[in-house]
């Protein structure tokens, strides 16, 4: 058994579970319907297999060389976050129709919106290329060939997110018949916000230079 494969799961795991904007924007699509949670999941993932594709090809070197990119990044990354927090707070202060007709206008919600959402929110945080480049290394064994190891680590990153985010959409969509009344909807819908909107405003007020 390969110990630094495990070990490797273990941490990309912890990465990917811990709460964030990825998070909070996979639970407000999923209280829309289970198919815009899972949408939003499959956004996300594909967000990530940007940011490992990336990093594999050696991209966030030239992000971190460049702090301009860098910086430009991650400002449109923190003006995309605070448009979807502050979006979600202002539904708080309008009629609800119903969770999906207030989304969409009809009773069939489409995928597109969450998808798009997931994967901008993704790929717009330059700090997830830096962070892989500086950790997919680190699990890669003297001598053995690079590039082999370094796309089965991305894909194990991309397999976990998979899993993780679509069962926290799942899992959003069956508590609906409580999290979908009015009451626990505008908390969901404020928490959500405010932690997107938080976000955004830590990516685009930090400082130049931080990674």
């Amino acid at each position: 058994m390969d110990g630094q494969l495990i070990a490797f799961t273990g941490v990309a795991a912890g990465m990917i579970a811990m709460p964030g904007a990825d998070f909070a924007v996979v639970v407000r699509n999923a209280l829309v319907s289970r198919r815009a949670g899972v949408a939003c999941a499959l956004g996300i993932t594909g967000g990530l297999l940007l940011h490992t594709a990336l990093a594999v090809a050696g991209v966030a070197a030239v992000l971190a060389a460049v702090p301009a990119l860098y910086r430009a990044l991650r400002l449109l990354g923190g003006a995309y976050l605070l448009y979807l927090g502050v979006r979600a707070l202002s539904a708080l202060w309008r009629p609800r129709i119903g969770t999906a007709t207030a989304e969409t206008g009809t009773g069939t919600v489409s995928v597109a919106r969450p998808l798009r959402q997931g994967f901008v929110a993704n790929a717009l945080n330059p700090k997830a290329t830096l962070t892989f480049l500086m950790l997919l290394p680190q699990f890669v064994p003297a001598g053995a060939p690079a590039l082999p190891r370094t796309l089965l680590l991305a894909l194990i990153v991309v397999v976990l997110a998979l899993a993780w985010f679509v069962a926290v959409a799942l899992l959003v969509d069956r508590l609906g018949r409580w999290l979908r009344t009015p009451r626990a909807a505008r908390v969901v819908e404020g928490v959500t916000g405010g932690a997107l909107t938080a976000l955004g405003a830590v990516l685009l007020l930090g400082p130049a230079g931080a990674a």
